[in-house]
């Protein structure tokens, strides 16, 4: 198989075991991933040869497209305005990452790669909003905080959250 057909590949299995995650959980069957990205199952197990590693590829990958949003969107907003948008693009990375939470908490190096990759983004955020946002707020206290407010209460629409997050995001600001 060419090179290019290889990474096409890889590319459908991440985006289908992305998509099937989200609706079927981590457990769902190789055969929907498979069928979903439009390759056989063993061009799956030749990539992933463990579950473990494709829920760690899907989550990566998803760490990574988050983390370059912050830069992304610092170079066409204005600072509050990147960390905001930034904060609500963290949330709904964590709000469809909910089946892939206990792999995240409990995978020792994923846990490592996420505050790698987001610890800096949002510490660059919140340096460049300085003045503008609450003096004693760290990077971490971002990420835990929306990750809290994302938990699914039980009663509450799905846009809680959400709503959570934007009582949030005004509390940091500075008026």
């Amino acid at each position: 198989m060419a090179r290019a057909d290889a990474q096409r590949n890889l590319n459908a299995l991440l985006e289908a075991a992305k998509a099937v995650f989200a609706t079927s959980g981590v457990d769902a069957p190789a055969k929907e991933i498979t069928d979903r990205a439009g390759v056989g199952v063993g061009t799956l197990y030749r990539h992933f040869p463990q579950r473990s590693d494709l829920v760690i590829a899907v989550l990566e990958r998803e760490i990574d497209a988050c983390a370059d949003a912050g830069p992304a969107l610092s170079a066409t907003n204005p600072p509050s305005v990147a960390l905001a948008k930034w904060i609500r693009r963290y949330t709904e990375f964590v709000l469809t990452k909910v089946g892939l939470a206990s792999a995240l908490h409990s995978a020792e190096g994923l846990r490592a790669y996420f505050y790698e990759r987001m610890s800096p983004v949002v510490e660059a955020l919140l340096a460049a909003a300085a003045g503008e946002v609450r003096t004693d707020v760290r990077a971490r206290d971002v990420l835990h905080a929306v990750a809290l407010l994302c938990h699914e209460v039980p009663g509450e629409d799905p846009g809680y959250g959400r709503r959570l997050v934007d009582v949030f995001i005004d509390g940091l600001l500075v008026r």
